[in-house]
């Protein structure tokens, strides 16, 4: 469901009216006028408020919230099983920006019940992401920045798709965790991105997140690529682990893959470059296939 970011201004000076967008749950969320203090408790949407030209007006966001460099200067109200919530509540925010986790979900349920509008930035979709640093830019009164950028987003996503979604499908296994050996379900984000590379998630038709899966199963799939991702895409030690399977497609061929984990994982407007890369990584081992041995 695409964002629908409403903005009402009133000629006097630029003095701002009511704004007003729809959050990933499809929640209308509607402020008296553009939010001055947010709290972020996602590193992702800390990401995004910063690209919608809200970072100025962020006054807390939650641990591992290091992107861009502005971001680690600020307090830390949240982790990914607790928010403080006497800390939130003392900085007075005019708009929380949360992604549900089961963990924290009684806090957010706590801080909406208590009359603070909460904003879920759960994007489940690539095209996701740019509708959600534009209704946040229109929250924030950043639209004029946040516009633009969701625009450019969206281009570069149609450029992709366009490049690679229609060529030859590559199969894909992408590794998230190797002890205990985990990967992604149809319903990630991270598997819309191979999609639109014009590869196939092994599997895709897991309905969880994040399945734990056994080395078995990926050796039925028999993937034609294996892909990871990793703070540093150089590092190729965790090769070792499916080199020992000589008979695999992936190996043969050695398409085994890394992506950077931060840029392809959070849900930010890194990850549009971050599928750029996947797709390239996709493209050779298709390459590989169609060139003589």
């Amino acid at each position: 469901m695409r964002f629908l970011p409403v903005v009402l201004m009133f000629a006097a000076g630029t003095v701002w009216g009511a704004v007003s967008a729809l959050d990933s749950d499809g929640r209308r969320i509607t402020l008296e006028r553009p939010a001055q203090r947010i709290v972020s408790l996602a590193p992702h949407v800390t990401e995004q408020l910063f690209a919608a030209g809200a970072g100025g007006k962020l006054v807390a966001v939650s641990e591992y919230s290091d992107y861009p460099e502005e971001a680690k200067r600020l307090p830390r109200v949240a982790g990914s099983g607790n928010v403080d919530l006497e800390m939130v509540l003392a900085l007075k925010p005019d708009l929380v920006v949360a992604w549900r986790l089961e963990a924290t979900a009684p806090s957010l349920a706590r801080l909406e019940a208590l009359g603070l509008p909460v904003f879920y930035s759960e994007p489940r979709r690539l095209a996701q992401i740019p509708e959600s640093i534009e209704a946040l830019g229109e929250l924030a009164g950043t639209g004029a920045t946040a516009r633009p950028l969701a625009a450019s987003l969206r281009e570069q996503l149609k450029n992709l798709g366009a490049e690679y979604r229609s060529r030859r499908q590559v199969s894909v296994f992408y590794q998230i965790s190797e002890r205990p050996l985990m990967t992604l379900g149809g319903r990630q984000f991270v598997s819309d991105a191979i999609e639109l590379c014009g590869g196939r998630n092994v599997f895709a038709a897991s309905t969880l997140m994040a399945p734990q899966v056994n080395i078995e199963t990926v050796l039925a799939a028999d993937p034609e690529a294996i892909i990871t991702a990793k703070p540093d895409p150089s590092d190729r030690s965790w090769q070792a682990f499916w080199r020992r399977f000589s008979g695999m497609r992936a190996v043969q061929a050695d398409n085994l893959y890394a992506v950077p984990l931060n840029e392809m994982h959070r849900h930010g407007p890194r990850a549009v470059a971050a599928t750029a890369v996947l797709c390239r990584h996709i493209e050779e081992a298709r390459l590989k296939a169609a060139s003589p041995r």
